[in-house]
């Protein structure tokens, strides 16, 4: 009995130290890792594509020919109640081209003993074509008619002519403005002194008037006054006078001049060298047309 317990203490021991000895085997072993967290995926956002329209295309615009070729004269015959009267028409550059274009209206009147080609003959239509190409001018119309009475009776009638013939026909056969602020009307010499008469007598027809070298009849010089007298408000036209300094209407034109200023009449004057000739003239014609022409408010 005694030699069993001494058996079973010696035991004892042996087997707490065994068992001590596993317990600390145990405790000196490091965890298991822990698994990997499952890694995190966030979708991938398809981006917006915004569609870039196709490059337009921009048409080649082939320039008119028109635009720098010369402006047209136009001849035929106005009919009254006695004999017809004749007459050139300036087109300007691209008028059959644009035929929805409407024009203002400039009417020049020639000279005595002189026919409607006075004003071609002196440049008008180079003139014009040379400040329409530059862009100095919008595009116009000119209208030389020919005062075939200017020797005989008839003559004194042919401001009534223009007026109630002429310009009606104008209006009609080709594509003006057929209102005043676009029409005007200036003359050489003795066609001055019927622009003169005309423009003042019958302000509603014109804006504008021209005049070159006035002469006027010894009978009618002493009816300007009272045309001037007259004149409604609001009605008085532009008006240009030139001369040279040896023109021998010089007294006359200086007298009309000095009225016009003591009546406060807006207007352009000028007193230029050279005398009562187409010379003169053709040296201004061009100052001439783009007077007329910078009045009109059509681009």
């Amino acid at each position: 009995m005694r030699g069993m317990f001494n058996r079973q203490a010696t035991r004892l021991p042996l087997i707490l130290l065994l068992l001590f000895g596993l317990s600390a085997c145990s405790a000196s072993e490091p965890p298991p890792p822990a698994p990997p967290a499952a890694p995190t995926f966030t979708a991938a956002v398809a981006p917006t594509l915004t569609p870039v329209p196709p490059p337009t295309s921009t048409p080649t615009v082939t320039p008119l020919g028109c635009l720098s070729a010369p402006g047209k004269l136009v001849k035929g015959e106005v009919a009254t109640a006695e004999r017809p009267i004749a007459y050139i028409v300036y087109l300007p550059p691209c008028y059959d081209e644009f035929p929805d274009r409407r024009y203002p209206v400039l009417y020049l009147l020639h000279g005595q003993t002189f026919t409607a080609d006075q004003w071609t003959r002196i440049g008008a239509p180079e003139a014009a074509d040379a400040l329409i190409h530059s862009g100095q001018a919008a595009p116009f119309i000119m209208v030389f008619p020919e005062d075939r009475y200017w020797n005989i009776q008839q003559g004194l009638r042919f401001g009534q002519y223009l007026l109630n013939n002429v310009l009606p026909y104008i209006d009609a056969n080709f594509r003006v403005l057929p209102d005043r602020s676009h029409r005007a009307i200036g003359g050489l010499s003795r066609g001055a002194g019927w622009a003169f008469e005309i423009g003042f007598t019958h302000p509603e027809q014109f804006g504008a008037l021209g005049l070159h070298s006035l002469a006027v009849l010894s009978s009618d010089r002493a009816a300007y006054a009272r045309w001037f007298r007259e004149m409604p408000p609001g009605l008085w036209p532009r008006v240009y006078m030139d001369m040279g300094d040896n023109d021998r209407e010089r007294d006359f034109n200086l007298q009309v001049e000095r009225l016009l200023t003591q009546l406060g009449v807006p207007h352009e004057w000028r007193l230029n060298n050279g005398a009562h000739d187409e010379a003169y003239w053709s040296a201004h014609v061009s100052e001439y047309l783009r007077w007329y022409a910078a009045g009109w408010d059509q681009p």
